[in-house]
């Protein structure tokens, strides 16, 4: 009697260890575990608009390594760089290949694998809260993990089932929102609110630019001035309890990554700003390096001049930064950083449409080209570590480039 595993299953299955794998932590588990999946389901053919997509990054990685050619570096740096420099491409690839064209319902499929992240997400919440005492912001992000960008696609999808037609019974829908709506919120990263915000606005139309989105988005904008002016006037805490900790990061959100002078001898100032610290410290070395055009390669460090403790390490030299734009702008210059920017307005180019679904997709890429603009400056898109989002945009590719083929069967 042979056993016979359900394709469909299969690549669910597949797709969900790979958006789950990372939250744990462990980069080289993720690298690993992408890499077996990505020649598992290696295909005969990729989507012309895929392969441009994918062209930016590779790009970001062949100029690097060309880069690193010029310098002395240990292997182990040069091998970490790598790794981290393909994450993106995997990413993209790996979530194409997991889409199946008999798949009934794909977005089923992305709605499942967000269920599956949320549940053992809010476990750990719970347990760190009841068990280990967590009380604080701070406390609760370290027991329950510090974002997911993946879960608040999942949260928009479930919010506009209709139009992505899921097919859900009014239950199911509803409790799969209240399931994604609390795990997304106890995340409580500024960047999962913007990323909502801005999902919502694409995926309303306010983003694709006329008389109605205007006023949206002007009515946004003062909203959003009056509430920092009130949070200003509250003035709440560094250290204070719940909710008056969270609002002091948002207060100084605006700044944190902005700032030109950091203080390193006032501890409030350095931590308030470490970000904008690293941005600061990678430009002057460059600078005093003459290597500002082309940057510094695969292996490069930037010597922040003091020991930090980042996550449960202390470091003094570190080989990515939280900024995006400045960890390619020290692997590869200014080309890189060119070639970045290339991949975010990407998604902002006229796709065509198929289908309502398609129409839905591009509605999404609008959404992820501008969250992409933010996410790069404090949380390294596609290139952090535990990244899941490429995955759904490979996968999205994938379903666009199905439903195009259907499309001109049927004609």
């Amino acid at each position: 009697m042979k056993l016979i595993l359900n394709k469909e299953l299969y690549y669910q299955i597949l797709f969900m260890i790979c958006v789950i794998v990372p939250f744990f932590n462990n980069y080289e588990l993720s690298f690993l575990v992408w890499l077996i999946a990505t020649l598992f389901t290696i295909k005969n053919k990729y989507s012309l608009p895929l392969l441009k997509y994918l062209s930016y990054f590779i790009l970001i990685f062949c100029l690097s390594f060309f880069v690193s050619l010029f310098f002395n570096y240990k292997l182990y740096f040069v091998i970490r760089d790598i790794t981290y420099l393909l994450k993106p491409i995997f990413g993209l690839i790996l979530g194409y290949q997991l889409f199946y064209n008999k798949t009934k319902n794909p977005f089923q499929f992305i709605v499942y694998a967000g269920i599956a992240i949320a549940s053992y997400h809010l476990f750990l919440v719970v347990w760190g809260i009841a068990m280990e005492g967590a009380r604080n912001v701070r406390e609760i992000r370290e027991h329950g993990g510090y974002f997911n960008d993946f879960e608040v696609y999942t949260l928009i999808i479930l919010l506009f089932h209709a139009q992505f037609q899921l097919n859900f019974t009014k239950q199911k829908t509803r409790i799969f929102i209240c399931i994604l709506a609390l795990s997304s919120f106890f995340y409580l990263a500024r960047t999962n609110f913007i990323q909502f915000v801005i999902l919502f606005m694409a995926m309303k139309g306010w983003l694709v630019l006329n008389i109605k989105a205007i006023k949206t988005i002007s009515s946004l904008i003062v909203v959003t001035i009056i509430s920092y002016i009130a949070l200003f006037s509250y003035n709440p805490k560094r250290n204070g309890s719940g909710l008056d900790e969270f609002l002091f990061k948002v207060k100084n959100a605006p700044v944190e990554a902005f700032s030109t002078k950091i203080n390193r001898s006032d501890w409030k100032d350095f931590n308030d700003n470490y970000r904008s610290y690293e941005n600061v410290r990678t430009v002057e070395q460059l600078s005093h390096n003459g290597n500002m055009l082309f940057g510094e390669g695969m292996g490069s460090q930037v010597d922040l001049k003091q020991k930090v403790y980042l996550g449960d390490m202390e470091l003094r030299h570190i080989s990515i930064l939280h900024n995006g734009y400045m960890t390619v702008f020290l692997k590869s210059g200014i080309p890189g950083v060119v070639l970045l920017l290339g991949s975010i307005f990407f998604f902002f180019k006229r796709f065509n449409s198929f289908s309502e679904i398609d129409s839905q997709i591009n509605l999404i890429f609008i959404g992820t080209g501008l969250f992409l603009l933010f996410s790069n400056w404090v949380f390294m898109g596609f290139y952090n570590q535990v990244d899941t989002k490429s995955l759904l945009i490979g996968f999205l590719f994938a379903y666009k480039n199905h439903i195009q083929k259907t499309n001109k069967k049927a004609a």
